[in-house]
């Protein structure tokens, strides 16, 4: 017994008689169905190459319409020539004239030779079914579908809507348990004379004349009622994308094919003349596989769907610019975000590069410029310190500025009175951290006060406006959305168990780094900070953000003594 192929053939014919030749010079029959669309020069052209090959038939009967019947009949119709003409056929193979052998023909016969009594196709319950698109699984069979989706497509739906309204249902004959597959399958002879031959034909062909997309269902349904064995799977490698809409294969995709150990694939473009020279041959390193195993590939496909509708993280191009509710996040890398700490200490930026190794830049979205690290005007990917560029889009230039520098990770220093239009930004992107030392602000307001020109007017206004600010930046942070991870201490907090926190700050940036911290950046002086604080309640500012004043004077004094803060002088 051999296997014979039925080929449904609308397009690419020069490529489809390529493989009915290949096919047929190996001893295995082929009926090719051509659409009646395709012109009558055409079907003779393609019917003059195959003239000497006894075991081919062309027949052209239907005119196919994707999702409806005509697909089915002309199955039928050539699977009904194939069980006439050659009676030595055991199983036969449903492809495409856009399908492609991966394996010999002698792997394939041998292979069913081995299994003569089993029908290979994917036949599942629709409540099984997780790969349906189109909103419709049940209803394929219980609904009334008498146009085509594709030429009359408002009609479909209104149609579709209309039954529903009514609560019509068609009634599903009672011989038949409704099943969803992959629309190419391997049946034996015997199966596929069963469905052919069977009694209430005429009523179960009328039924699935007004089922959707009934070549996904026919045969998947009647295999059930008359095998033998099924394996519910597909000898035939065929994925679909998103849309539901099949992969097309280049070649390029020569050795992930190869890897499917599959024996055949769909859907070939016709341009690939690699993968056509590859695989229609005799090369015996073809034969050198095991049982069909599609999911080799499925994850590789899994991913590349996920990279198609999702894109690479952080990645905004013109050609996919993400939606902000269909992305992971928002940037490419993990980056910190440090506010307080480099107006607390002194140095503090270079300290902080030298212990991480990362790159430690000042307050890229300050007033007066991008502080990138090191004083350089120009970043990575051409990113100008001017706050004008900057400003027209702060989101785009935090995310550029991430996606340049991947590998290495950035840290920046944030003030309240720096651009607050990033924060948004910031406090949804879970690859943002973020560490607040709030009311630290007030330690350079208060070495201006000190000055014998000091407007203590104007630097309480500022004080102020900073407070409201950053007030209004925690609860942002703080927000159920927000996915950024913060770490929020007021001053006197802070400096309550300065060493500790530092730490917690440098683990949390480098995590997997044991660093300890020997050495501590030098403190700026603060005390001229607990008097102007007071100076700012009495002039009737509560200055909440920094902590309670009297536990700042404490600490100042007390760790002054004690040795526990370094001060620079």
């Amino acid at each position: 017994m051999t296997v014979g192929f039925v080929l449904l053939c609308h397009q690419s014919l020069g490529r489809a008689a390529q493989v009915a030749a290949h096919l047929a010079e190996r001893d295995c029959p082929v009926v090719v169905h051509v659409d009646t669309r395709v012109s009558a020069a055409d079907r003779g052209a393609f019917a003059e190459k195959l003239k000497g090959l006894a075991n081919v038939r062309v027949i052209s009967r239907q005119a196919c319409e994707w999702g409806t019947w005509s697909i089915v009949q002309a199955t039928l119709d050539a699977a009904g020539v194939m069980l006439r003409d050659f009676p030595g056929v055991g199983h036969v193979f449903l492809a495409s004239g856009s399908c492609l052998p991966l394996r010999p023909v002698q792997a394939l016969r041998d292979y069913l030779g081995q299994r003569p009594d089993t029908d290979f196709i994917e036949s599942v319950t629709t409540e099984d079914v997780g790969w349906t698109v189109g909103g419709l699984d049940i209803e394929r069979f219980t609904l009334r579908f008498p146009v085509s989706w594709r030429k009359h497509r408002r009609l479909f739906d209104t149609y579709v809507r209309l039954q529903r309204r009514v609560g019509f249902r068609r009634r599903i004959p009672q011989a038949i348990t409704p099943h969803l597959g992959s629309q190419w399958w391997c049946l034996t002879r015997d199966t596929l004379a069963a469905i052919l031959e069977a009694d209430d034909r005429p009523e179960i062909d009328r039924y699935f004349r007004r089922v959707w997309i009934p070549d996904e269902s026919y045969f998947q349904t009647l295999a059930r009622r008359y095998a033998r064995r099924i394996e519910s799977r597909s000898l035939t490698l065929s994925k679909f994308d998103v849309h539901g809409r099949p992969h097309l294969f280049y070649d390029d995709h020569l050795q992930l094919l190869r890897r499917s150990d599959c024996f055949v694939a769909r859907k070939i473009w016709p341009g690939a003349g690699a993968l056509y020279t590859a695989f229609l041959s005799d090369d015996p390193g073809q034969g050198a596989h095991g049982e069909p195993n599609p999911g080799k590939i499925d994850r590789l496909f899994a991913k590349a769907t996920e990279r198609r509708v999702k894109g690479r993280t952080g990645l905004y191009m013109q050609s996919r610019f993400p939606r902000p509710d269909r992305v992971n996040a928002r940037t490419a890398a993990p980056y910190a975000v440090l506010q307080g700490l480099d107006v607390l200490f002194a140095d503090f930026e270079g300290w902080l590069s030298r212990l991480t190794g990362s790159r430690v830049h000042g307050r890229l979205f300050g007033a007066e410029r991008a502080a990138f690290a090191g004083g350089e005007q120009v970043f990575n990917g051409g990113l100008s310190d001017s706050p004008i560029l900057r400003d027209y889009n702060p989101q785009a230039f935090l995310a550029n500025l991430i996606w340049n520098t991947r590998g290495e990770r950035q840290i920046f220093q944030f003030a309240p009175q720096d651009n607050l239009a990033i924060l948004p930004f910031v406090a949804t992107d879970p690859q943002a951290y973020m560490a607040v030392v709030s009311g630290a602000w007030a330690i350079p307001l208060a070495m201006q006060a000190v000055r014998p020109d000091a407007d203590f007017v104007a630097l309480r206004r500022e004080a102020a406006l900073l407070q409201r600010q950053e007030t209004e930046a925690l609860d942002l942070l703080s927000q159920p959305t927000s996915k950024a991870r913060l770490r929020h201490w007021s001053l006197v907090e802070f400096l309550e168990r300065a060493q500790d926190h530092l730490q917690l700050v440098v683990d949390e940036i480098s995590p997997g780094t044991a660093r300890r911290l020997t050495d501590m950046p030098q403190m700026v002086d603060l005390t001229p900070l607990p008097q102007f604080l007071q100076a700012l309640r009495n002039e009737g500012m509560q200055p909440v953000l920094a902590g309670d004043l009297g536990d700042l004077e404490a600490l100042i004094q007390g760790g002054e003594k004690r040795g526990r803060l370094r001060v620079a002088k």
